[in-house]
């Protein structure tokens, strides 16, 4: 089957199931244990592809037991990949609460090459052109060359706590976001990350486009060491003119990143 890969970034699946605790417990012993090693082989068997990630998530919303983040570069593969972990227990044990898919993406608001040039020619006073200049213009394409990389082809952190929230910007009559001019916009969007930038550290953020292939706009998934700090960064966020006058969000889905091994217990499979 031929790959679909698409011109630029990695296609990214959230998927949330819910287990089927009475099937589970009718199971033989036997089965059961067949079963989770079928689990611990699929797991397996997806991160062995190349450039594939698969973080793995007890949930704590009791809105879904476990949570999938999937991200690879052929949407053959990843399909291929959601049907295997759906049935990873065996069937009729997961079935899907909800899912949500999207791709890497880069902001049309970076600042651009001859924008940089301008801006270091005056604030740092030194002549376009010059030496100096120069090495300062290699440093910032140095810089916004990581920045894409990390944006359409990102690596994932091992941070426990995980939130997940779909969101769009709003057509409303009076906060059209599609209505403003592209200045506007960079400025508001500027703004929001400013804000971000203070929770460097202590929260990783991936934005990733959803236009035309679900439900909202963009999907956003944070990571931290405490959940106090997804709480704060939301809420502090939620204060920018942009989110104010435009944001519209979906429903929040928290987890917690675990490893193969532990999530088993953690999702009451083990025992009798």
């Amino acid at each position: 089957m031929s790959p679909l890969i698409p011109q630029e970034g990695w296609i990214v699946q959230h998927l949330f199931y819910r287990i089927d605790h009475g099937f589970w417990q009718a199971l033989s012993a036997e089965q059961r244990s067949a079963r989770l090693k079928r689990f611990a082989e699929t797991l397996a068997a997806v991160r062995a592809t190349p450039s594939t990630q698969l973080l793995c998530f007890s949930m704590v919303n009791a809105k879904a037991d476990l949570g999938f983040m999937l991200l690879g570069p052929d949407l053959q593969q990843v399909n291929a990949q959601q049907k295997q972990l759906a049935l990873s227990l065996g069937p009729d044990v997961l079935e899907v609460e909800w899912s949500y898919l999207s791709m890497t993406e880069w902001t049309e608001y970076s600042e651009k090459p001859e924008e940089a040039s301008e801006r270091i020619a005056r604030t740092e006073n030194l002549e376009v052109g010059s030496d100096a200049h120069n090495e300062r213009m290699a440093q910032w394409k140095s810089h916004m060359d990581k920045y894409f990389q990390d944006r359409l082809y990102p690596n994932m952190p091992d941070w426990p706590v995980m939130c997940f929230y779909p969101m769009s910007k709003r057509r409303w009559v009076g906060a059209n976001w599609y209505a403003l001019d592209f200045a506007k916009r960079r400025e508001l969007m500027s703004g929001h990350a400013r804000t971000g930038r203070k929770y460097a550290g202590k929260v990783r953020q991936l934005v990733t486009g959803s236009t035309g292939l679900d439900s909202h706009e963009w999907g956003v998934t944070l990571f931290a060491h405490d959940l106090f700090q997804i709480k704060s960064i939301v809420y502090e966020m939620r204060w920018d003119e942009v989110t104010t006058q435009f944001g519209d969000f979906g429903d929040f889905f928290i987890g917690i990143q675990l490893k193969d091994e532990e999530l088993p217990q953690r999702l009451q499979l083990l025992g009798a």
